[in-house]
């Protein structure tokens, strides 16, 4: 069963497409990321899994049924935070517990206490990072299956960031939750998930996990004047050129890659990666490895 699927889903805002022709499978069990740039459709995409806007074409599934009825087992945590200011840590508490029938009261109050929030303190006046705690904490006292957050990492400091992961991986070693993971911020992203999705104009462009993704591309250096033959004949995702030498990222295992006589290929890393991908001409994406070829390594040269 795979925690979030879509079929051909779309959203549209009046003649503008936030997301379209999505069709992807996020598995259960795993911490996915989710990457594009501003407006590539991540919210959307977000908020049509966890019910908070309805599809206008295709549908989406969380957990193998349709969000509605999923709602008391998924967790979201959204990028501003949004919590009731004037309540007090524990009211808010009890609020969630009166809200949520799997609520798990014990589990709320040892996290907010691992990380020295003050209960008696009104929400509003908590900084940022403290409310991003709380959110987080409340997400995981519904004990759900699945957990959502969109941006959660993008107004804490450093220190806030790397404690907001370590309450989530704490939970996700305890309780295997499955979560969905949106950010830009990659070398979080790098620490803590091991599937990714990267979404570039309301679709999907690339997806998997994240070693095999890895194990898949490579970086092939050689000649320039050789780079259109070489490209003919693999599955191109990028073309970086320069007068003498020419850089090609391309999709293949290392045993299909080498040897190319004259050439050499080196693995990449998770950021190079994304930062291709989130390069590259939203018409290039496929569900499949790429096969841009030729024509990306003639464009780059001419």
């Amino acid at each position: 069963m795979n925690a979030i699927e879509s079929f051909r889903l779309g959203k549209r805002y009046g003649r503008q497409w936030a997301l379209r022709e999505c069709t992807l499978a996020v598995p259960a069990g795993r911490v996915t990321a989710l990457i594009g740039r501003n407006a590539a459709g991540k919210t959307t995409l977000l908020h049509l899994a966890v019910g908070l806007t309805a599809p206008s074409s295709g549908r989406v599934e969380v957990l193998g049924r349709p969000p509605a009825a999923m709602l008391p087992e998924v967790g979201f945590v959204a990028q501003d935070t949004p919590l009731y200011t004037g309540l007090r840590v524990t009211e808010l508490v009890r609020l969630a517990g009166r809200l949520n029938p799997r609520w798990d009261t014990t589990t709320a109050y040892r996290r907010l206490r691992e990380r020295d929030i003050p209960l008696d303190r009104q929400v509003g006046r908590l900084s940022g990072g403290q409310q991003a705690h709380v959110a987080l904490a409340l997400a995981l006292a519904k004990r759900p299956r699945l957990l959502v957050l969109d941006e959660p990492l993008a107004r804490l400091d450093p220190l806030a960031r790397h404690d907001f992961l370590g309450m989530l991986m704490s939970a996700v070693a305890e309780d295997g939750v499955s979560v969905v993971f949106s950010s830009h911020v990659l070398a979080e992203i790098e620490r803590v998930c091991d599937h990714l999705v990267l979404l570039s104009a309301g679709q999907v462009q690339v997806a998997g996990a994240v070693d095999d993704l890895l194990a898949e591309h490579h970086l092939l250096s050689g000649p320039t004047g050789e780079a259109v033959e070489v490209a003919s004949r693999l599955p191109v995702v990028a073309c970086y050129t320069a007068q003498a030498q020419t850089r090609l990222l391309v999709r293949r295992r290392a045993q299909d890659v080498a040897p190319l006589r004259g050439w050499q290929a080196q693995p990449v890393g998770l950021e190079e990666l994304v930062l291709t991908y989130l390069r590259a001409p939203a018409a290039a994406a496929l569900p499949g490895p790429h096969r841009l070829g030729a024509e990306a390594a003639s464009a780059a040269l001419r």
